[in-house]
């Protein structure tokens, strides 16, 4: 988007970025940039006056700005045909990408283009990739969640009195709140407790190191723990209660 309130400087530098491939949006103010900023969602890149009437380049910068948020991304490049130290510092404080002094050379003003044109690509992947972490991340709890599910459903009903076995006084000894993990975390959380590796937890139970790393991740979470060895202390045989009701809270 070219915008200057010099009807004739508008033309001239769309013709020029349109013979280098650009499709150009001319304005002749700043408010007719606002409303065709808002109207087009393709504009990326707007090259505009500093010096206007109804509303200077730095302005409409910040005008933009605060329309796009941070859903939409731009890059703003103005153009000045008095160079005040002032009015540069405060651009460039506001978010513009590069300025130039008019008589612009058009081939350095093209160079200046395509190399914020690549820059904005940049922050699009970046942006993008962002957002498609949040998704797996989102995708990794759900399936977390829904393998706890699992689970629960696979566990094996409560013994009765005359059933009951080692394996039932050993989780009668445990912290209540060990008693919410699913039997693979908790079988993690033993073997952390014996002061196992992740490498030597992962061969005992037949699955990789980074499902490990998974697991310890999720217990430490579910039971507010801040890492291995107050885990490990909480699981230990010579803990008593006091120490278990503790380490709970």
């Amino acid at each position: 988007m070219v915008v200057d309130d010099q009807p004739l400087i508008v033309e001239e530098l769309c013709e020029f970025l349109e013979s280098s491939g650009y499709r150009c949006v001319p304005c002749a103010s700043g408010r007719e940039a606002l409303e065709n900023f808002k109207d087009d969602p393709e504009i990326g890149l707007v090259l505009c006056d500093l010096h206007m009437p109804d509303m200077n380049g730095i302005e409409l910068t910040q005008h933009l700005q605060k329309f796009a948020g941070k859903k939409r991304l731009f890059e703003s490049i103005l153009l000045t045909g008095r160079a005040d130290k002032q009015d540069v510092i405060k651009a460039l404080r506001c978010g513009v990408a590069d300025y130039y002094q008019k008589p612009v050379d058009l081939n350095e003003l093209l160079e200046g283009i395509q190399r914020q044109e690549t820059l904005l690509r940049e922050r699009m992947k970046s942006e993008q990739l962002g957002h498609l972490n949040q998704k797996l991340q989102f995708l990794a709890d759900s399936i977390d969640d829904l393998y706890q599910d699992m689970e629960a459903v696979r566990r094996p009903p409560r013994a009765t009195s005359s059933d009951t076995g080692s394996s039932e006084d050993s989780n009668a000894l445990m912290p209540a709140i060990f008693q919410q993990l699913s039997p693979r975390q908790l079988d993690v959380a033993r073997l952390v407790g014996k002061g196992q590796t992740n490498y030597q937890i992962a061969c005992d139970l037949g699955i990789t190191e980074n499902t490990v790393k998974l697991y310890v991740s999720q217990v430490l979470r579910l039971t507010h723990m801040n890492n291995r060895t107050q885990l490990a202390l909480a699981l230990s045989p010579n803990a008593n209660a006091q120490q278990h009701r503790l380490t709970a809270h």
